[in-house]
């Protein structure tokens, strides 16, 4: 079986309250029944912990009838990151960007610009045509991604199955814009 992934992530480089709001994301999933409290051994790669899925976890997942087996959805689980990432596709990701200031492409000066965001040096980039600054998620990317030091990554769930109530929930206890990422 491929691995997917879909990554939830607020669309802002740095956090306020990076680990107060995973530790709350996860009571409120766990607390839903979405996934299983206590981190267990459950991620693709040996040895990685993570939070299995729970016993409710098809009440936040829109299953097409006939297509979609809840059982597919058991191998795997959920890993939050809580330090700076990339979230993009691994693959076709085009690396594309445009200013939503001026709209020009600039896609290759912000992604060379991620060698400064990375060591949170810092979370702006400027627009090399018309200095337009903003956070590095302000710009206007075709495919979704997302910078962040928050992420959460759910192993074996794919993006199209996520109700998009859960979704809308999910964002507002981020606190934050929201980033759908498919891998």
């Amino acid at each position: 079986m491929t691995l997917r992934q879909t990554i939830l992530a607020p669309r802002i480089s740095s956090h306020p309250r990076v680990e107060r709001t995973a530790v709350e994301i996860l009571g409120w999933l766990a607390a839903s029944g979405v996934v299983a409290a206590e981190a267990s051994p459950c991620l693709p790669s040996r040895g990685r912990r993570g939070h299995a899925p729970g016993p409710r976890l098809t009440e936040v997942l829109c299953l097409a009838p006939g297509m979609d087996d809840p059982r597919d959805y058991a191998d795997g689980g959920l890993e939050i990151v809580t330090e700076r990432c990339i979230f993009t596709p691994l693959d076709g990701f085009e690396g594309r960007a445009r200013c939503p200031a001026c709209r020009r492409e600039i896609g290759e000066a912000l992604f060379e610009h991620l060698e400064v965001w990375m060591p949170a040096e810092s979370d702006n980039f400027a627009c090399p045509e018309c200095d337009h600054e903003d956070d590095i998620n302000g710009f206007d990317f075709p495919q979704p991604c997302a910078f962040s030091d928050l992420g959460f990554i759910f192993n074996h769930w794919p993006a199209r199955a996520f109700a998009p109530a859960f979704l809308e929930e999910f964002r507002r206890r981020l606190g934050q814009p929201l980033a759908v990422v498919e891998v």
